[in-house]
Parts: structure tokens; C-alpha cells; sequence
């Protein structure tokens, strides 16, 4: 709120971020949007670009062969529809196969083709480099505290604690 008198901001050090300097959910939601950039740029031209959860899919269908997409949906925090969706688009670029279930005919298993699964491995390297190289202004130990933190938040929210 500002007063007549006062000149507009024509830089972002002039500006007051009001109550969401205040805010976790301001400087995750940032934060979020910049890591996922960088991340976009490094995976430009694989098939896991763009959008969310395609990484996630695809390293926990690699370590877990026969996983449901319920499963991921859960651990992703996606609901079923838009997994569906990812899992469709997935098997069309030849990463994934679906197969019945075995023991619930109504149940889908995922499993890793061989071209998901090199894309895996490039991947898990891709994403551990970004991790580390965009927050290497950040000391280990805080890195280390505020993964914990994290952890802990994404297990409440998906129902893991």
C-alpha cells in the first residue's frame, strides 16, 4: 500500500515483498519455478522435458519393475487421470510397457523398456548434477538440514508419516 507521494519501484531491490517475505510457500514456489528451469534446459530434446512427473515415473518404474501407476500417482502427488495421461504419453515414446496384473486383472504394472532404461541412467546423472550445481551456493550442512526439512514435508503431505 502506497502513498500518493511515493514513486513507483523501477527495480526489484525497491521493492517490499509484504507478507510473503514471511511465507514458505512464497520462496518454494520461486525456488520450485527456477530449479525447474534449469532442469528443463539440461533435459532439452529427451523425451522427460517439459511437464512434471515424467522423471519420477521413470526412475521408479526402473528401480521398482511392475509398479502401478496408483502407486506413482500417490508418491508424485498426481491424481489418477493426469497420470494416466503421463503413462500414455510414456508408452508411446517407447519407454515404458503396461501389463496386467497378474494378481488383480484390474490393475496395471509398469515396466522399463530398454530405451527407458538408458534414459534412466542418463537421467539419475543429469538430475544429481543439477541438484548439486544449482544450489552449490548453499553449504553442505544447510543442505543437509534443509533436505531433512523437505523430506519431512513431502512425506506429510503424501501420506507417508
Amino acid at each position: 500500500m502506497g502513498s500518493a507521494g511515493q514513486k513507483p519501484p523501477t527495480s526489484v531491490a525497491d521493492v517490499d515483498l509484504d507478507v510473503l517475505k514471511d511465507t514458505l510457500s512464497f520462496y518454494i514456489r520461486t525456488v520450485n519455478m527456477a530449479v525447474s528451469r534449469d532442469l528443463d534446459e539440461r533435459l532439452e530434446g529427451l523425451d522427460v522435458a517439459r511437464g512434471t512427473g515424467k522423471i519420477t515415473t521413470l526412475l521408479l518404474v526402473d528401480s521398482h519393475p511392475g509398479i502401478r501407476p496408483s502407486v506413482i500417482a500417490q508418491l508424485a502427488l498426481k491424481d489418477r487421470s493426469a497420470m494416466g495421461r503421463l503413462v500414455d504419453q510414456m508408452v508411446e515414446h517407447g519407454l515404458l510397457t503396461r501389463e496386467v496384473s497378474v494378481e488383480d486383472s484390474r490393475a496395471q504394472e509398469l515396466y522399463i523398456t530398454p530405451k527407458g532404461a538408458k534414459l534412466a541412467e542418463r537421467v539419475r546423472v543429469l538430475v544429481t548434477t543439477q541438484s548439486r550445481e544449482f544450489f552449490h551456493f548453499i553449504p553442505e550442512d544447510d543442505q543437509k538440514a534443509l533436505m531433512d526439512i523437505l523430506r519431512r514435508a513431502y512425506r506429510h503431505v503424501a501420506g507417508l508419516s
